[in-house]
């Protein structure tokens, strides 16, 4: 057998030419000895018979793109990619060790969830960037917590999950487009079909991830996710959602953790079932149906000390002049009603008006707990809370 030093030579000169290629038809190993422990190809990969590397380094260099194709998938032990282009995968390969992310990526067909990059059971990678990743299917074998190195041309947008107990096979990978009008996927994921407890999807991004162990994964977002675009989106509103193949709609998948702002952050979901989903994006809660209460999100509960010191001394609810025709009714913690106004414009200061309690304009309402009901007649809104009030 010729050095291996030799062998890459060789390799290199045959990739000047567009339409050469290694053809592998078997009896070909590459093993670890020496400083030239690898094979480096220059030009495309054609395997069409076993090449099941347990040592050395097979790595892809050069200038333009390389396909790797053949009708048998190639087991390397270690593998890197440095190249100005990218590594096209018409055929899956297996990577036992380390993938070594130089520059360039890696890209299968993204309308081929059976062709992809293959960390197995003990692989990993390392070096990964926004240079080099996998642009298209990443796939991994028996792990319960994995990374996918995924992200589209320009940028690294990972995913991780963590399973229930070791998955044999989950694939992964990125797309970059609008779930409603994909590009490679045979359905459009129509952003309106969705259950009422999401307020808005996300139209610029979605992953595929695919799996038959329950998981929770965790998805980031950067400015271009374009969430703070999001009518009152923050990133407490930011939930994962997916699009349940059963019923053909957008589910919630829930947050269990968040970090960050609405510009940049990270967003773990509940533990679902992947494989009963297309795919996952971002969505938000729904917003509250009525501008009344987006406009005053204290709306709830009030704290009243009718002391004369001019703090709290009657009860304010902003803005209901926006509804003239308004009312305000409080009941004690027995049921019963202790005030009445209809067109209420501040008058409450802890004194009973209605109802067989009406005490002592002196003394007032005793300290306690008040359940209050809110009517908003011209915005055909009620809305009810409670008060304390302090002696």
């Amino acid at each position: 057998m010729k050095p291996l030093h030799l062998i890459a030579f060789l390799l290199f000169a045959q990739g000047v030419s567009a339409q050469s290629a290694l053809h592998h038809a078997g009896n070909m190993q590459v093993h670890n000895g020496g400083p030239n422990r690898g094979l480096g190809l220059h030009t495309n990969f054609i395997n069409n018979a076993v090449f099941d590397q347990s040592e050395g380094l097979v790595g892809f260099y050069g200038n333009t793109t390389i396909e790797v194709s053949g009708n048998t998938p190639a087991h390397l032990w270690d593998t890197e990619i440095m190249i100005l282009d990218r590594v096209f995968l018409q055929n899956t390969l297996h990577v036992k060790n380390n993938v070594n992310f130089v520059d360039g990526n890696f890209l299968s067909p993204k309308d081929n969830q059976a062709v992809f990059l293959n960390f197995m059971d003990q692989g990993f990678f390392t070096g990964e960037n926004d240079q080099s990743k996998v642009t298209g299917f990443a796939a991994i074998n028996n792990r319960s917590f994995f990374s996918f190195p995924v992200g589209d041309n320009a940028l690294l947008r990972p995913l991780t999950f963590e399973s229930e107990g070791a998955t044999p096979l989950a694939i992964c990978a990125y797309f970059d487009e609008n779930p409603a009008t994909p590009s490679f996927l045979p359905q459009s994921l129509d952003t309106d079909r969705k259950v009422r407890d999401i307020g808005t999807i996300s139209e610029r991004e979605f992953w595929i991830f695919q799996s038959d162990v329950p998981a929770k994964v965790t998805i980031s977002w950067n400015v271009g996710s374009g969430l703070a675009l999001i009518p009152n989106a923050t990133a407490e509103s930011v939930i994962v959602v997916g699009w349940l193949k059963s019923s053909k709609q957008w589910v919630v998948l829930g947050n269990t953790a968040f970090s960050g702002d609405i510009n940049q952050g990270f967003v773990t979901s509940d533990t679902f079932l992947p494989s009963d989903y297309a795919a996952i994006t971002f969505g938000t809660i729904p917003l509250p149906t009525d501008t009344f209460a987006v406009n005053n999100p204290t709306l709830g509960n009030y704290f009243l000390s009718p002391n004369g010191d001019g703090v709290n001394d009657f009860l304010m609810i902003d803005n209901m002049d926006e509804s003239p025709n308004n009312s305000l009714r409080i009941f004690n913690r027995f049921g019963q009603k202790v005030f009445e106004k209809i067109n209420y414009t501040n008058e409450f200061r802890g004194d009973s008006n209605t109802g067989s309690l009406i005490m002592s304009q002196d003394i007032g309402l005793p300290e306690g707990v008040y359940y209050y009901l809110v009517t908003l007649d011209d915005l055909n809104l009620q809305y009810t809370g409670y008060l304390f009030l302090d002696r």
